[in-house]
């Protein structure tokens, strides 16, 4: 829309169409009616509870009927109520009593919202939707991961002027380092994947209170594991205040912010590779490079990427640090910045698809590589000096510092350097069949242990 005023309804929407699904008020009302028909229908079936009669299998469908039905137009009917009680969950109860006026489930209003607070409804409304949102997250992230993997096995011998400090130093190859980055985001979409979700139905401070006063006999926590694990697939926390205490929330956040900032740093490696012309672009038929240089095709895929994931980790890291901390046993700080939920992922799934898009326009540039290569003949002083380390040899690091440091090496100065070298004659050979491209180690090996 071109009058939002966040870029992610506007300038983004398209790139975040399945979220609107997981963090729109729509979608936080729509689980909201979920959690409180599943209650219903629980509280129902629980023989304990006289006066809430089991519902016949008609009209448990007309019950499960509202929560597959309900769609934008009936979520503005919530909203409509919400004008007047001014509070978005009773709102949710006044609408559902509403849906069975005049019916024969009229007789169970009142077991609406029984015993509960409105964080009950709230948490586990929270937790779906950010087990949605996970849903459709995660799966471009798997997409990143794949795509550095194919990278890494098709360039896993291509060697590359490795730089530390910025300086040159020991080759590698590209795909050990591609695959290095692979390996990283990979553990943690496994650590992102061990978070449970956690809910409560417990009431007001998490005691059952309310619950027990009106039915002792009833196995309140049995009963509320029950919709908790069975109908809505989540993790019962008994240890709760009125809140859940959204501990899991700060793990989720902050595995998905270190996910991101891994990202970052691939981004500002690709971006580091392409201004030296390791890789080179796809051009696209239309697209400008800059307003003025019609020459260029800059990476603004991987800087649009690297943008993007620092808002999401602003976003995530406050969720994180703020939402595990309540005075008490409740206030209501963490409820306006839970609507931000989808912001953190919103931002984070521009980021992704930006650097899908840019891993998907690279071209190798081996000639480039291999120049720079041959040009770098002094890295090639730590094997000499470790041979002669080995051959115990006196001041090799010395010997090699005199030799290397503040001086135009090539192939004939190293040649000539180990040629005086009193090493055997296996040792000496192999250093003088040894090249920059060839002295890469293990990278090939390590690139292929990648599973």
């Amino acid at each position: 829309m071109i009058t939002a005023i966040s870029p992610l309804d506007g300038r983004y929407a398209s790139k975040v169409t399945e979220l609107t699904g997981c963090f729109s008020e729509y979608a936080l009302l729509r689980n909201r009616v979920k959690v409180e028909v599943l209650w219903l229908l629980a509280l129902c079936a629980e023989p304990g509870i006289a006066e809430c009669r089991a519902v016949t299998s008609e009209e448990e469908r007309t019950l499960r009927a509202i929560i597959d039905e309900f769609t934008p137009e009936e979520a503005q009917k919530v909203k409509k109520i919400e004008a007047v009680t001014n509070h978005d969950v009773k709102a949710v109860e006044y609408y559902l009593k509403e849906k069975i006026a005049g019916t024969p489930l009229e007789e169970l209003s009142e077991f609406l919202h029984f015993a509960c607070t409105s964080e009950d409804i709230n948490n586990l409304s929270h937790a779906l939707m950010l087990k949605d949102g996970l849903t459709a997250l995660t799966p471009l992230q798997g997409e990143i991961i794949d795509f550095l993997k194919k990278l890494a096995d098709q360039y896993k011998a291509v060697p590359m002027l490795a730089r530390t400090h910025g300086q040159t130093a020991s080759p590698t190859t590209i795909g050990k380092e591609l695959a290095v980055f692979a390996a990283r985001l990979q553990k943690q979409s496994r650590n992102l994947a061990q978070v449970e979700i956690l809910g409560k139905l417990n009431g007001a401070v998490g005691n059952f209170n309310a619950h027990l006063s009106a039915y002792p006999q009833v196995d309140w926590p049995a009963l509320a594991k029950g919709v908790i694990e069975d109908e809505l697939e989540l993790t019962q926390n008994m240890f709760t205040t009125q809140i859940e205490p959204h501990d899991y929330m700060a793990e989720m956040f902050d595995a998905l912010a270190r996910w991101n900032t891994i990202l970052i740093d691939l981004n500002r490696d690709i971006w580091t590779y392409i201004s030296m012309a390791y890789f080179g672009q796809k051009t696209i038929a239309g697209e400008v490079g800059s307003s003025t240089m019609p020459h260029k095709v800059n990476p603004i895929d991987f800087e649009n990427s690297e943008g993007n994931c620092g808002l999401a980790n602003a976003i995530l890291n406050h969720l994180s640090a703020k939402l595990p901390i309540s005075r008490l046993q409740r206030d209501l700080t963490d409820s306006t910045v839970l609507r931000n939920m989808g912001v953190g992922f919103g931002y984070s799934m521009i980021a992704y698809r930006s650097t899908l898009k840019g891993l998907s326009k690279l071209k190798l540039n081996e000639h480039k590589l291999a120049a720079d290569l041959d040009s770098a003949w002094e890295v090639l002083a730590e094997p000499i000096q470790t041979v002669m380390r080995k051959a115990g040899i006196e001041k090799p690091y010395e010997k090699l510092k005199e030799l290397t440091r503040g001086h135009a090496i090539d192939r004939d100065t190293i040649r000539a350097f180990v040629e005086s070298l009193e090493l055997s004659a296996d040792d000496k050979q192999r250093l003088l069949d040894m090249s920059p491209a060839s002295y890469t180690g293990m990278a090939e090996k390590i690139a292929k242990l990648l599973s």
